[in-house]
């Protein structure tokens, strides 16, 4: 099968978006990443220049609607966009004794979110007009249900799961593949900072390796580890009422 040739990902600069980054980095691959952080991503660059990948850089956040639009048209002007991955994303799931400020929540939805529609939204026409194209968005095991260790992000990938299966038959006879990624636990400084239990850790370089596998078969799911993913779609099928009360007996963010 044939793989992509040029390929955004967001949120490049770290964790799954760079792991993700090096697994596609090939001589036949053209890169365009993003991340906030300039000299993070630089060295990622480098990683995937190494390797024999064309790249090209951008810093520009995905929440600045008008300014990331127009580096990812121009990118797109220079050289059609095969494949977009909207993997920007942040946490910051809460203690569920303590409340979840204003400020982080309207962040989280803001990346997550938002940034996501930023990253795609762009893109739809004229894929369409080709009439290809593949769009792959990142949600989560949280994508599965509300977490009130984590309202908002939580909400962030449920809402990501819901517009890729929106996107996905609304698309399919334009010639455009939608594709989203439900991870469990992956280690990267994301999942660093967490203080609590987490089942089933993954390592991001394998974690990578089964998002670009199920890429280049085109599969509208990517849900990993099996175990993790049966247990939270589990959880999102039960009675409300039984989920509750598994949720308020789980273990708690520090």
């Amino acid at each position: 099968m044939k793989k992509p040739s040029r390929i955004l990902i967001t949120g490049a600069s770290s964790g799954i978006g760079k792991a993700l980054a090096l697994a596609l980095a090939a001589p036949e691959s053209a890169l365009l990443l993003t991340g906030r952080d300039e000299q993070r991503l630089a060295g990622v660059a480098r990683l995937c220049r190494e390797k024999g990948a064309a790249v090209e850089t951008s810093a520009v956040p995905v929440t600045e609607r008008a300014a990331f639009e127009a580096q990812i048209l121009a990118w797109d002007e220079t050289a059609p966009i095969d494949t977009v991955v909207a993997n920007a994303g942040v946490s910051g799931g809460t203690s569920m004794d303590a409340p979840q400020s204003e400020e982080q929540l309207r962040q989280i939805i803001g990346i997550n979110l938002i940034g996501m529609f930023n990253t795609v939204n762009p893109l739809i026409p004229r894929m369409k007009k080709r009439r290809a194209g593949h769009i792959v968005l990142m949600s989560s095991m949280a994508g599965f249900r509300g977490l009130p260790t984590a309202p908002a992000y939580s909400t962030s990938k449920v809402a990501v799961r819901a517009y890729g299966d929106a996107l996905r038959p609304l698309l399919k006879e334009d010639g455009i593949t939608v594709s989203t990624i439900f991870p469990g636990f992956v280690k990267t400084p994301l999942t660093d900072i967490n203080t609590f239990p987490m089942p089933f850790l993954m390592d991001v370089e394998k974690a990578a390796q089964i998002i670009k596998r199920g890429m280049e078969a085109k599969k509208h799911f990517i849900a990993f580890p099996f175990r993790m993913h049966a247990l939270c779609w589990l959880l999102g099928v039960l009675p409300r009422r039984w989920g509750d009360w598994i949720l308020v007996r789980a273990p708690r963010k520090g």
